[in-house]
């Protein structure tokens, strides 16, 4: 298996969606329950403009894309730099346990670095247990819970 980690490119929209899509129903947005089509457009879209903190890594085999990040830069009221909060992370079923999703962490850890940013972040479902076994061994669990408000 040889892999490369690159940054998205407009010609990957097609099988970007597919890993997007999967990614959504593994967190149970599809369906009844599915993103509206145009949160999927503007996300799409926010990877191409250089105004947005919002960044697209893909892993891709000869046959063509097989996992994704995608990750932001924001302030921190805790540090002088920005953090980056890697917010998607996705492989397909038949690449996980194959280092793809480490590779995509290492890449946004060096997307990190480069961008002068002093801490990379993200959150996973508690019994995410397949995940959780990768993450435990790249980063250290800082204990935190999350609570969300959705505002309308």
């Amino acid at each position: 298996m040889s892999l490369t980690i690159r940054n998205i490119d407009r010609n990957d929209r097609r099988q970007w969606q597919v890993l997007w899509d999967g990614y959504n129903a593994f967190y149970d947005r599809s369906g009844a329950t599915a993103l509206d089509p145009a949160i999927t457009e503007l996300t799409w879209e926010r990877f191409f403009d250089p105004k947005e903190p919002v960044h697209c890594l893909v892993a891709a085999d000869g046959a063509g894309l097989v996992g994704l990040t995608h990750y932001l830069f924001h302030r921190s009221t805790t540090r002088s730099t920005d953090v980056c909060y890697l917010q998607d992370l996705f492989t397909l079923q038949t690449f996980r346990g194959k280092g793809v999703g480490r590779m995509l962490i290492e890449a946004v850890v060096e997307a990190a670095r480069r961008a002068g940013s002093g801490r990379v972040y993200w959150q996973t479902k508690f019994d995410n247990h397949t995940a959780r076994g990768l993450y435990d061994k790249v980063a250290e669990h800082a204990g935190f819970i999350v609570y969300t408000i959705d505002v309308k």
